[in-house]
């Protein structure tokens, strides 16, 4: 049941979304727009409520409740930050706004970018394992709860893998490619090449 209603919320998630987003650029009604993309929130209140009165009415904890949990953290660091980003695309295709800026794709901006978004991992990774932990208080010693233990668990290597990898971007920054810093900045052409143009022209 806990899967069922985990695939429904995902699918209640986008359907929102969709239906938010054409209000509010294709039919230009704003209010009724803020209302539809204010009820994602009850989405995963809907599926916190339902896992918990699973355990309630004595179902063995397992890792559809881990799941669950990995869900509803993933959807709180994530879900306005994928809204916003699709609502300044659909702004700009519907409506005419300008092209929303793409992530910066090198050196330190790229970096703070990726940590930008590695705090947002460890906001959702705490969410889960607090809520796994009310779990495993309100079940007590009279269950197994060695599932909801090992998500945990999971949720914590998801943050530190999420955060060897946004270290990776601060040790070993991704250089810009001469050909695009000679395009945006003249100044910035390498002297091997404007040797080379110098040749070229006598």
């Amino acid at each position: 049941m806990i899967v069922t209603l985990i695939i429904a919320c995902e699918v209640g998630f986008w359907v929102l979304l969709a239906l938010g987003l054409a209000v509010r650029y294709l039919l230009k009604w704003r209010r009724t727009s803020v209302v539809l993309l204010l009820c994602e929130p009850v989405l995963e209140l809907v599926l916190f409520v339902a896992t918990a009165i699973d355990l309630k009415n004595g179902a063995e904890p397992s890792w559809e409740h881990g799941v669950a949990a990995l869900y509803i953290g993933y959807t709180v660091a994530f879900g306005h930050y994928t809204i916003r980003w699709l609502d300044g695309h659909a702004a700009h295709r519907l409506a005419g706004a300008p092209r929303p800026p793409k992530p910066p794709r090198y050196g330190r901006a790229r970096a703070a970018h990726e940590a930008k978004l590695w705090l947002r991992a460890v906001y959702g990774g705490a969410v889960a394992a607090g809520l796994l932990q009310l779990a495993v208080w309100y079940v007590g010693d009279s269950g197994d709860i060695s599932s909801l233990r090992s998500f945990q668990w999971v949720a914590l290597r998801a943050v530190g893998i999420y955060g060897l990898i946004a270290l990776s971007y601060t040790i070993w920054p991704k250089k810009e490619p001469a050909s695009a810093l000679s395009t945006r900045d003249p100044e910035h052409v390498p002297d091997v090449l404007v040797g080379r143009t110098g040749k070229n022209e006598q």
